[in-house]
């Protein structure tokens, strides 16, 4: 998906797979073509941040925190007011039901997730893993990226939507 998503931008998409050891890897290309800062979209994961700080500034690039500490409620309800779209993939929390995935997230969805997040004390904005996201349009997007797939069960509280086609347009 990643992909598709920097066609949509027109940007330079690295990809490799293998442990979380490649992050230097992939910093080290960044680097070499230019790159001096890295941006994180780290909310509350002091790990995650710590991390890519260390490896980054390993190498002498900057790091941008933008997101670092905000509200994860008005984090939530921001995406969608500035014109993120995007669907769950996975949702593995009791409160998360099937029925948020694979379509548009909304502002009335969000609303709910809030909601569900403070009665089943789940993180709203989902930084412990209870559901997974795929942004299908976002501000610097020139094109929209299309999913299809179905929703298969996992567990008793683990469903995921598996994409079994997906394309711009």
């Amino acid at each position: 998906m990643t992909k598709l998503q920097s066609a949509s931008m027109g940007i330079r998409n690295y990809f490799m797979e293998g442990s979380e050891d490649l992050i230097i890897d992939l910093l080290e290309i960044a680097k070499r073509n230019g790159a001096t800062h890295v941006v994180t979209g780290a909310l509350l994961s002091d790990y995650q941040r710590q991390r890519m700080s260390f490896l980054s500034q390993k190498l002498g690039l900057r790091v941008i925190n933008p997101i670092w500490k905000i509200n994860q409620e008005e984090y939530m309800r921001n995406l969608v007011r500035y014109g993120f779209e995007f669907i769950l993939v996975r949702v593995a929390s009791m409160g998360l039901g099937p029925e948020f995935l694979g379509r548009p997230i909304t502002q009335n969805d969000i609303e709910l997730i809030i909601e569900l997040s403070r009665k089943y004390k789940f993180n709203p904005a989902f930084e412990g893993g209870e559901a997974e996201t795929l942004v299908i349009y976002a501000p610097l997007f020139k094109k929209r990226l299309n999913v299809k797939g179905r929703i298969v069960r996992r567990g008793p509280d683990d469903w995921i939507y598996q994409i079994t086609d997906a394309w711009l347009e």
